[in-house]
């Protein structure tokens, strides 16, 4: 029998697809709606302080393989999310809460109320990269190993981070060196690709209003470099910490690509947004169908294993 189910940092999701956080994942209903779905667990929207209507519309756009989008990180504000954390729980599959900040000292603050509520992990976000005026903290060393040192000792659930994507070995290596140094229990990479620009020459304009038309890139266009930053990232740590493959996965072939860098979940953003709540059972029933043809049995079978030549 093919079992895709999965472990990360001791918690047991039924399945190993889940949304990525910001992928119709901000209201309750959306919420709801992702614990009555196939998805193996709930992950919030990344959550601020205040609630944020986000950037102004349109801010997403779906082209062929891929997706561009400055949403501005809307969302509810922490309280509410904390609230809802008790209900969603009760669907029986894993709460992935996604904290952010729009200062270092708003991590905090967010991260003791979360971990309050008791979610099954908690995501710290230091990759938005769509704030107008506010870089990403993922590539700031200092900083992110600042915010991770104070957030750590207020988490008592699986810890992680959701990190942006690093496009240097060096960078691999200064930010392997710092999550080495803090306590961290799983990862999560990537987050979109940032400042990507996408031009409809109909109508010779940019396809979004934030930021000029500047937004962060997903979907199928960025898979390549979702994989290397999780191989770099598994043979940096020796697969000794989990990792939660995202970007570029919108097939069951896809999936299996990020387990073979060694990933041991996978999140979908930009064909979950396209294709709605179905599309994990479809990526389920695929991946299922290559496991079966390869004879694997588990997602562990096979996880890492990817040949270099």
């Amino acid at each position: 029998m093919t079992d895709v189910s999965t472990t990360i940092a001791g918690v047991k999701f039924p399945s190993c697809f889940m949304n990525a956080a910001g992928a119709l994942c901000v209201t309750r209903e959306e919420l709801v709606s992702l614990g009555q779905s196939q998805a193996g667990g709930i992950v919030t929207k990344s959550m601020t302080i205040e609630a944020r209507q986000g950037n102004p519309e349109p801010r997403y756009y779906g082209f062929p393989g891929g997706s561009i989008n400055s949403m501005g990180l809307p969302n509810l504000g922490y309280r509410a999310y904390a609230e809802m954390i008790p209900e969603l729980k009760r669907f029986g599959k894993p709460v992935v809460a996604s904290v952010s900040g729009l200062c270092e000292e708003d991590f905090p603050v967010i991260a003791a109320a979360i971990n309050a509520a008791q979610p099954d992990l908690i995501e710290v976000n230091l990759s938005c990269p769509n704030i107008p005026g506010k870089p990403q903290i993922g590539y700031d060393p200092e900083a992110s190993e600042r915010i991770i040192k104070r957030v750590r000792p207020l988490i008592t659930v699986p810890m992680g981070l959701k990190l942006p994507p690093y496009f240097d070995p060096a960078h691999h290596a200064v930010m392997g060196e710092v999550i080495g140094r803090c306590g961290v229990d799983f990862l999560n990479m990537i987050n979109s690709v940032g400042n990507g620009l996408v031009v409809d020459p109909e109508r010779e304009a940019v396809v979004i209003k934030p930021k000029g038309g500047f937004g962060g890139l997903g979907g199928k266009i960025i898979k390549p470099v979702a994989l290397a930053n999780v191989r770099a990232f598994y043979k940096f740590f020796e697969g000794k910490i989990p990792i939660i493959g995202t970007g570029g996965v919108v097939d069951g072939v896809d999936a299996f690509e990020h387990f073979l860098c060694g990933a041991s979940a996978v999140q979908v953003g930009t064909v979950l947004v396209e294709e709605g709540l179905e599309v994990f059972g479809r990526l389920e029933t695929e991946l299922t169908e290559i496991l079966k043809n390869k004879g694997y049995r588990s997602i562990e079978d096979f996880r890492g294993a990817v040949k270099e030549l």
